[in-house]
């Protein structure tokens, strides 16, 4: 039988928020009944192009009887109220990274989330891109024998304002959680965490104290390394590289090409035009593919959506980078948790 449609509540009209509001009025198995933005003419543009009635109370979306989910793209600090009141509900919440900035108001919602059975996933949308969801798929295949080494590039066009790295957490805990969570994705719990950081070039990183460049290396209990290397600029376009290594050989995910045309002449050979620049190009069917398992989630079916676990695990690993970072020690860390797969 046909199911019916999820009617979905969506908090935040931002970037992200639109995004999500774009996918779930092109799923068939997905309805957009409700948005919720205290900038209500946010929420009334998005509203007049994807449907849905209007409010800037979340409270009173979260609370009309009228939802089967809610999607949280809403700035940062408001991520555990949102979600506790979800859970308060009986709603199934979809949450963007990270649950907080502070892992304290994380563990004081934990016991609510984990006793209360309502599901609850994290937007780590980057474990559902084709590409690198196709070599975790290999990986686990033993194709390339025992994970040893993974490597992980992640290089932005260009720095953020100034003002939204004052609020962000830091490079950790706002760029490079997508990273931490991706390492634990493949070789599950992280025991040691070394991390450099620099201000080579960006003001409002040396401005709010914040590092512009990072090299990042995790030790996984099984023994695996991940390396993983972030800067806030890259003039070649949006840097998003993966490599798994193993005995048996070895898996890489290259850049998206902006374009297919090449260029040769006597001064350059197959030159090509910058890679993909903007994140959510990049990453949209990424987004697409998460929406999908999180229905899944909704419907009780087997999902693979991350869970508020693998969002608190991934905290606690940006947390002890900051802390190697500023500190320049090594720093081991308690994250055995269970893995989304």
């Amino acid at each position: 039988m046909r199911q019916n449609p999820i009617r979905f509540g969506l908090i935040g009209t931002g970037r992200i928020g639109q995004v999500h509001a774009a996918n779930i009025a092109a799923n068939p198995a997905a309805e957009l009944v409700g948005i919720a933005d205290p900038f209500i003419d946010g929420a009334k543009s998005v509203a007049s192009r994807f449907g849905g009635t209007v409010t800037d109370s979340p409270e009173q979306l979260i609370h009309s009887r009228q939802l089967d989910a809610v999607l949280v793209a809403s700035p940062t600090p408001t991520h555990v109220e949102l979600i506790e009141a979800c859970v308060d509900a009986g709603l199934p919440v979809l949450c963007e990274k990270p649950i907080d900035l502070d892992i304290v108001r994380v563990d004081a919602l934990r016991p609510k989330v984990a006793a209360s059975g309502v599901p609850v996933a994290l937007g780590f949308n980057q474990r559902f891109d084709p590409s690198f969801a196709r070599v975790h798929t290999r990986v686990l295949a033993g194709e390339i024998g025992e994970l040893e080494h993974l490597s992980i590039v992640s290089r932005d066009p260009g720095p953020p304002p100034a003002s939204y790295i004052g609020v962000s957490g830091g490079i950790f805990r706002d760029m490079t959680i997508h990273d931490f969570d991706m390492a634990r994705f493949f070789v599950g719990d992280i025991i040691e965490v070394s991390a450099t950081g620099a201000r080579l070039f960006d003001t409002g990183a040396r401005e709010h104290g914040d590092f512009d460049t990072a090299v990042v290396t995790l030790r996984a209990a099984s023994g695996a390394i991940v390396t993983i290397t972030n800067s806030r600029h890259s003039a070649i376009g949006y840097d998003q590289r993966l490599e798994a290594f193993g005995a048996l050989g070895m898996l890489q995910v290259g850049n998206a090409q902006s374009s297919l045309v090449s260029y040769s002449s006597g001064s350059a050979v197959e030159a090509r035009d910058p890679y993909i620049e903007p994140f959510i190009e990049r990453y949209a069917q990424a987004y697409a593919l998460e929406l999908d398992e999180f229905i899944k989630l909704v419907r009780g079916e087997h999902s693979s959506s991350p869970n508020f676990e693998d969002g608190r695990a991934a905290l606690m690993i940006a947390d002890a980078a900051q802390r190697s970072a500023e500190e320049g020690i090594a720093v081991s860390i308690a994250s055995a948790l269970p893995i989304a797969n």
